[in-house]
């Protein structure tokens, strides 16, 4: 059996063979393989005399641009493990916690200390990657953050084995080859840049690149997509709300694209039902995964299914292995609810800190093997016919006036009302009651959607205690996360009791 080539033995191997084929476009320019792979040679040199033989990672600031992709092909091909940073906030509080955790003592970019690299004399034929260095745990490359949605980012070590082996499912998954054409909008510290850009780059794919800047311009979308004949496209669903909504009108088609893949959140029904008509000829896919699993679940969307519930996560990709574990620690064997435990062949091995592994990872022994997996933190519901959908997650569980409610169910009952575009429910505290539920909900433009129809939908739909007891109603988009979600906690500070309970806010 022939072995297969890692990511950065293929992307050298591309460059050595099609060195003039377009691998990445930034601002409507090409970058060639050639192009790339020199970028990277001369980054190389920068980091082998900046830290020389060390086996402690390499920080990247991750704003997106070709250097910065140059920057992390570098230390693939020096064997260093490197950690990608967010863009630098104005105190820069979490990069310096997250470059301290992990003993980090280079922060490269590409306006960092300039060495003298392999210039035009360089040799046309790419230099084979070295063997990479041995690192604890496992052969590390990548290491990414979590998003930190729900509390402190941690740190995700990714081996090469892991990358290697997701890059490869991926490329034959989707058909990715060369002169295959995908469509970046992630940024480059969330792990969907794995298939985006990595799986794209190792099966010599083209990649357009959007820029963070313009990633909610819904022309600027539109018009990247269809100029640059995209063929795949991967984005969180609030990319394809942006898109649906600027062409509910104008009656505007994408048919280049073939694969049309969500994933990092549920995708409301009234979106997906809207995706054929803007992708004519695409086939439509949702993914399931977490930052320390990859992607593990996948479920191709087809016409036949109901078009007002949620859609399911699909079944295992290679490899992967499942359970559903009840409230006792038990697994669910048959149709029932529990957190679901993932086992991948792309999975972290542990957090770099090891501390915080504890309550996130469990030893399962099912169908005759024992295994280490994820607890994922998300409540599933299996039906008779197999297929797991998504119900919330575990930290989304809380108690009102004695009643265990599920925040993420609340919310997509809000969803559910034709004229809210995005909803929030957050538990605050109450002397009286414990917690009571407060929502912030977007309306859809021109709407005159108040709190007292918005609450009748609810106490049509949910018990009474899951009914928020105020709803704050905005016109303006809800505050995220750089990955797509939204940001609970400037959520949880405007549903605050020391602010305003009721009504209505533009």
């Amino acid at each position: 059996m022939k072995r297969k080539q890692s990511l950065v033995g293929s992307f050298v191997s591309h460059a050595a063979t099609h060195p003039g084929d377009p691998a990445l476009v930034w601002h409507g320019e090409e970058t060639t393989y050639r192009e790339l792979h020199q970028l990277a040679e001369r980054e190389r040199l920068r980091i082998a005399r900046l830290a020389p033989g060390g086996d402690e990672p390499i920080g990247i600031v991750a704003v997106k641009s070709p250097s910065v992709i140059a920057l992390v092909l570098a230390c693939l091909l020096e064997g260093r493990r490197f950690l990608l940073l967010p863009a630098p906030t104005p105190d820069g509080r979490t990069s310096r916690a997250l470059v301290e955790q992990a003993g980090i003592r280079h922060v490269l970019s590409p306006d960092g200390p300039e060495v003298p690299g392999p210039g035009p004399g360089a040799p046309d034929r790419p230099v084979e990657p070295r063997a990479p260095h041995r690192t604890e745990p496992g052969d590390v490359s990548f290491m990414f953050t979590t998003s930190g949605s729900t509390g402190r980012p941690k740190i995700v070590p990714l081996s090469t084995g892991a990358v290697d082996r997701f890059t490869t499912w991926a490329g034959e998954r989707f058909g990715i080859r060369r002169g295959t054409t995908v469509l970046n909008h992630a940024p480059l510290t969330f792990d969907l840049c794995l298939l985006d850009i990595w799986a794209t780059l190792k099966h010599g794919g083209r990649v357009v690149l959007v820029d963070p800047a313009r990633a909610t311009q819904p022309g600027h979308l539109l018009d990247l997509v269809s100029r640059h004949a995209v063929q795949i496209v991967q984005a969180v669903p609030m990319f394809y709300r942006l898109l649906v909504d600027a062409t509910a009108r104008s009656g505007r088609r994408l048919d280049t694209v073939e694969h049309v893949v969500f994933t990092g959140d549920s995708m409301p029904a009234r979106c997906l039902a809207e995706l054929p008509r803007l992708f004519t000829g695409a086939r439509f896919y949702n993914v399931y995964g977490c930052t320390e699993t990859n992607d593990s679940f996948l479920h191709e969307v087809d016409g036949a299914e109901p078009a007002d519930g949620p859609v399911p996560i699909g079944r295992p990709l290679p490899g992967v292995h499942a359970v559903i574990v009840d409230a006792d620690g038990g697994i669910v064997t048959g149709p029932g609810r529990g957190e679901l435990h993932v086992a991948t062949p792309f999975q972290t091995d542990g957090y770099l800190d090891r501390e915080q592994d504890a309550d996130r990872f469990a030893t399962h022994h099912h169908e005759g093997r024992t295994r280490r997996y994820f607890r994922s933190g998300d409540l599933v519901r299996r039906d008779r016919d197999g297929r797991i959908t998504l119900e919330g997650r575990n930290d989304h569980q809380v108690k009102v006036r004695g009643v265990r409610v599920n925040t993420h169910e609340v919310e997509q009952v809000l969803l559910d009302h034709p004229d809210v575009v995005e909803a929030a429910v957050v538990a605050v505290p109450d002397p009286v009651a414990g917690r009571l539920l407060r929502g912030v909900v977007r309306r859809a433009p021109d709407s005159p959607l108040n709190s007292l129809a918005l609450r009748r939908h609810c106490a049509q739909r949910l018990p009474l205690t899951a009914v928020p007891s105020t709803l704050l109603i905005t016109d303006d988009p809800l505050p995220r996360t750089s990955t797509g979600k939204i940001d609970r906690a400037p959520v949880e500070r405007a549903c605050s009791p020391s602010q305003p309970n009721e009504g209505t806010t533009t």
